[in-house]
């Protein structure tokens, strides 16, 4: 597999350390990036209908286009778009997940959290293709 796709936050801060955990854990040279303030808010609030929309397209295009196989979304620690505590981050990240799962059958599905000094911990995993950790 040479991609992946992720949804993440826009902050800077969770970019890096994100790419290069997907590319270690998954093996894939690249990672397509969706990005949007506070991702998994916008998966659980209907007043973001319109960017959840989006998000979804960019993941089916990163399918289409690259083969892209499995896709991560990320919720993380001092979110200015999400700004509330890591357990309801956290059950939105669940539910996000879920929601990923639902609309792309055949990928695989990450729920990743960021925490305070920016360490990536995968929460969750839904599908086929997913390789175990080591």
């Amino acid at each position: 597999m040479s991609f992946c796709t992720v949804i993440n936050c826009i902050d800077g801060r969770v970019q890096i350390p994100v790419s290069e955990y997907l590319r270690q854990r998954l093996g894939v040279l690249y990672v397509d990036v969706v990005t949007e303030p506070g991702p998994v808010r916008v998966f659980t609030d209907p007043e973001y209908a319109d960017a959840l929309r989006s998000m979804l397209w960019r993941v089916g295009l990163s399918r289409e286009a690259h083969g892209s196989e499995v896709v991560a979304v990320v919720a993380h620690a001092d979110c200015a778009g999400n700004p509330v505590g890591k357990e309801e981050q956290q059950r939105a990240l669940l539910q996000s997940v879920e929601r990923v799962s639902k609309e792309f059958p055949g990928m695989s599905v990450l729920g990743l959290w960021v925490d305070e000094r920016w360490s990536v911990v995968e929460v969750l995993s839904r599908g086929p293709t997913v390789p175990a950790e080591d």
